[in-house]
């Protein structure tokens, strides 16, 4: 609600008069009631029928009539909105504390188990090879067989210190790119890589309100401040029935009013928006309005992704390994209870036995349950976004062929074959594109009912004759507009002057 102070005591008096006329009201009958100014109240009327969901609706001759068939339950008011916003707001905080505090979880579990496990792995192998050269320096074959392990023991060590220094060189390896096109790759932390193959990236369309009231307002100012419930459509991409929703809170944000042509066709006028000083078209050329991107899964190289999934799948493996020989096997009490098969768990528990009094707690949750459940987390969670981004692009699609089919009616309501709905961008088609062109189609027919027609090859064609005389009727009412009466003509004051002088008109 933008009222100043001064509008308060008149808008409640509006509101209280709307309330007492049940079956709906006038802008003539809330005058009567209210005994205030005519322009007042047409001023004062969209904003209530924005904040308590009104309805418009157009009688015979033209007036539109207000009415509230979902009562007078305000969207921005009272203890009902006020809680709402607390929840928002206290959910927002949540989501965005809690996301944070993930995110730390999620770098020190996934590198530094992974870490962990392989300096493990390192000192295990160590101590085996030692152990094996003390108790065989007399055999030849054991001599064989140490030199076996040593040998091992340092290709893997090698092989761990070129994938780590891999992983870390993450400005060589990771693109910002979108749709093909490379940005500089720099400067890219290693925590924020991994944060984008689980959680994404900043979403591209997070500005996309801005964006598309500055498309809508655009469209108004080269349309000499008027525009109508399925020009509105055709710019946002919503339904009909949504758009009028939308329409209305327009009015109220922007001082637009709703009138009716002389054969009843509801148009929105916005005469503020005209008196502007950039006269530049800031239409959208061929395009009915903006289209929204998709979303992509992550900006990373999807061989960086692949890294990521390796060592998440490393320490699964390790994890599996602990919990199941600390299950089998339980404690260790010297060597010679180790078994061919979990030598390197018999190592470790000695090695950890010199830290802990009792290392099988540790060993079956801290190196068993939690990399288990932290790496089953680390892989449902992109594997979810997945689909949850597939769903969201198909949403986007719909959304912006919603736009070039609606665009495609408005521009010739007649012979319209939903075969000619071809979006030429990836972003505006659906996967089920013959799905879309008929629920476009039923969609835009709610508003405008159309006759259907078969053609010569025997599909339906549509024709929107109402449409059509809505458009003519729009137009004529466009051209009884002045356009002069918007412009600002030449200045006549200035404020600009000099010290001590008084501010001059200009000739």
């Amino acid at each position: 609600m933008g009222l100043q102070a001064r509008d308060r005591a008149a808008y409640e008096k509006v509101v209280g008069a709307l309330r007492r006329q049940s079956k709906g009201a006038t802008v003539a009958d809330i005058v009567a009631r209210t005994a205030l100014p005519l322009e007042t109240v047409r001023d004062l009327v969209p904003a209530a029928a924005d904040e308590y969901s009104g309805r418009l609706e157009v009688t015979e001759s033209g007036e539109i009539r207000y009415s509230f068939p979902r009562g007078f339950t305000s969207k921005y008011r009272g203890f009902r909105a006020g809680l709402r916003r607390a929840a928002a707001g206290f959910a927002k905080g949540l989501r965005i504390g809690g996301a944070w505090a993930f995110k730390v979880w999620i770098m020190a579990m996934l590198v530094g188990y992974f870490l962990f496990f392989m300096l493990l792995a390192v000192a295990a192998l160590a101590l085996s090879v030692a152990a094996s050269f003390q108790s065989n320096s007399n055999s030849r074959s054991s001599k064989g067989d140490g030199g076996l392990l040593l040998a091992s023991s340092l290709f893997n060590t090698i092989i761990r210190i070129w994938f780590y220094s891999e992983l870390l060189n993450t400005d060589r390896r990771y693109s910002r790119s979108y749709r093909g096109v490379p940005a500089k790759p720099k400067g890219r932390p290693l925590y924020k890589a991994i944060f984008s193959f689980v959680f994404g990236d900043d979403d591209p369309n997070a500005r996309w309100d801005e964006q598309e009231k500055r498309a809508v307002i655009a469209y108004i100012q080269e349309n000499r401040g008027v525009i109508t419930t399925p020009e509105l459509a055709m710019i946002t991409g919503l339904t009909p029935g949504e758009a009028e929703g939308r329409i209305t809170a327009y009015c109220a944000e922007f001082g637009g009013s709703p009138e009716a042509t002389e054969d009843g066709t509801v148009v929105y006028r916005f005469d503020d928006l005209l008196l502007r000083a950039d006269r530049r078209d800031r239409g959208f050329g061929d395009l009915s309005g903006p289209i929204k991107r998709l979303k992509g899964f992550s900006s990373n190289a999807k061989k960086l992704n692949g890294w990521f999934a390796v060592i998440n799948g490393v320490n699964l493996a390790f994890g599996g390994y602990f919990l199941f020989n600390a299950l089998q096997s339980g404690h260790i009490l010297t060597p010679e209870h180790f078994q061919a098969s979990s030598w390197f768990y018999g190592v470790s528990y000695l090695l950890l036995s010199q830290v802990f009094s009792n290392p099988l707690p540790v060993i079956t949750i801290g190196m068993g349950w939690v990399p288990i459940i932290f790496s089953l987390i680390f892989w449902a969670i992109p594997a979810l976004r997945f689909f949850g981004v597939k769903k969201e692009n198909e949403r986007i699609k719909l959304e912006n062929f919603r736009k070039e089919g609606y665009g495609r009616i408005w521009r010739d309501p007649f012979k319209v074959n939903p075969g000619d709905m071809e979006p030429k961008a990836a972003e505006c088609r659906p996967s089920d594109l013959e799905a879309a062109r008929d629920q476009v189609i039923k969609e835009f027919g709610a508003y405008s009912i159309p006759d259907a027609a078969l053609d010569a090859a025997g599909g339906t064609v549509y024709s929107f004759a109402d449409l059509d005389r809505e458009k003519r009727a729009l137009a004529r009412y466009r051209g009884g507009i002045d356009a002069g009466a918007s412009e600002l003509g030449k200045t006549v004051f200035d404020s600009e002057a000099g010290a001590g002088e008084q501010p001059r008109p200009v000739d």
